[in-house]
């Protein structure tokens, strides 16, 4: 339900022109120019929520825009298609029950390389690092050069044939994980004209369950495409459609309806993505363009840390992040009352552990290793539950005495590949200011 948008303008045609012996070629070349894409959502339901052990019916109001030029880059790899854009527009609003949600892409990042494989959508920016949010809010964005080919037939059709939209074109539209049940149908209803151009125009409609990152869940579709005959395009899609949530017997829990429309036009060079504009950048993921930035304005703190490893709890003073393999990265604001040296952070450190862990031994001892912010740091060898660990310690403080100390948990046989990530972190963490 998140590519439900509503439709962007009123198609006024001169009548379709039926010739049902003429064969039509409803392909295009998806490498072959930059695409102005717009994109419109309006969504309205109602969802039921369990708190307190008593169902609750919640409101679901939202909405959205985006504006992107896009340009199709060399694929590297099968399975994997590569697109950058850059956006012009990004909003996303949300309002359920009485909570509003808000979706955004800062300025500095509104350049993206997005990749799609079997596994989703995955975005970086080559101009900085992204914030998780913005990466959750741009895989929902419908990426033309998996969708398009999907609706179109792969062999040439007359007015009146029907054909069935693929897999990944359902995957494409609904954003569910697994499709268990059903599919939808496309059929070739007849050529009109539009403002003084030859459209073939294509309806779409069908059903399917399957699963979402929601739990269960049943998509129906009933919608309008139009290919552009004169440029070889598809210019146009409109989907009206309904998005049931459902419990694990199959009961609808929760109906989302909305509208979606996708606008594609063929634009002229884009400053920003021509090849001398892009000839510097790295436009493949590497270790450094795709790390995240954690930006918590309310704590003042922000850091990066590479996507292998997740915020989890923020509570009160402290930031928690879960690594591989049971790694753990520990954050705490301090006060300039607060913060700990080194070495008293050293004893309050092995204090605690020597009530549940064996063999604990100091593998480095306190060492300051920059200024201003000063960082100290020092590592522990332990074993807890028979299993071997590396912890790392460090004290960040800065000139005013606040900062905040930090405590990794990182499996032994990973350390020295996960010691890197702590280093990274570290040497980008701002605390109390930017």
């Amino acid at each position: 339900m998140t590519r439900f948008l509503l439709p962007l303008v009123t198609l006024c045609t001169f009548g379709p022109v039926i010739l049902a012996d003429e064969k039509y070629s409803l392909v295009e070349k998806i490498d072959s120019a930059t695409y102005r894409v717009e994109q419109r959502t309006e969504l309205t339901g109602q969802l039921t929520m369990t708190k307190d052990s008593k169902p609750q019916t919640l409101s679901l109001v939202g909405s959205g825009r985006v504006v992107y030029d896009e340009r199709v880059l060399a694929n590297e790899e099968a399975d994997t298609r590569r697109v950058i854009r850059q956006y012009r527009t990004f909003e996303y609003r949300r309002l359920m029950g009485d909570r509003e949600q808000q979706a955004n892409l800062r300025k500095d990042v509104h350049r993206l390389v997005v990749l799609r494989s079997p596994k989703g959508k995955s975005p970086f920016s080559p101009d900085g690092p992204l914030l998780w949010s913005e990466i959750d809010a741009v895989r929902h964005d419908v990426f033309s050069p998996v969708l398009v080919p999907a609706i179109l037939p792969t062999q040439a059709v007359s007015v009146g044939d029907t054909w069935k939209l693929d897999a990944a074109g359902i995957l494409e539209l609904t954003d569910m994980e697994k499709v268990t049940a059903g599919g939808f149908s496309l059929k070739l209803v007849g050529v009109v004209t539009l403002n003084g151009r030859q459209q073939a125009r294509l309806s779409l409609t069908g059903s399917v369950t399957g699963i979402d990152d929601n739990g269960p869940c049943k998509h129906t579709l009933d919608g309008t495409a139009y290919f552009d005959l004169d440029a070889n395009r598809l210019s146009y899609l409109s989907l009206k459609g309904t998005h049931e949530l459902q419990d694990g017997s199959g009961k609808t829990v929760g109906t989302i309806e909305g509208r979606f429309t996708l606008n594609r036009t063929a634009t002229t060079e884009v400053a920003e993505l021509t090849d001398a504009a892009l000839k510097n950048l790295e436009l493949k993921p590497t270790a450094e363009n795709s790390v995240l930035l954690y930006d918590n304005a309310d704590l003042g703190v922000r850091f990066l840390y590479p996507r292998r490893w997740r915020v989890g709890a923020v509570q009160g003073r402290q930031v928690t992040l879960d690594g591989p393999n049971g790694a753990g990265i520990l954050i705490t604001v301090e006060t300039a009352k607060s913060l700990p040296s080194a070495n008293d952070f050293l004893k309050e450190s092995s204090a605690y552990l020597q009530k549940s862990a064996k063999g604990l031994a100091i593998v480095t001892k306190p060492t300051r290793v920059s200024e201003r912010p000063t960082l100290d740091r020092f590592a522990l060898g332990a074993t807890i539950k028979d299993e071997r660990l590396r912890m790392e310690y460090a004290v960040l403080a800065n000139p005013d005495g606040t900062g905040a100390t930090i405590s990794a948990r990182l499996p032994a046989d990973d350390a020295a590949e996960l010691g890197k990530d702590i280093d990274r972190l570290l040497k980008s963490m701002n605390v109390g200011k930017k």
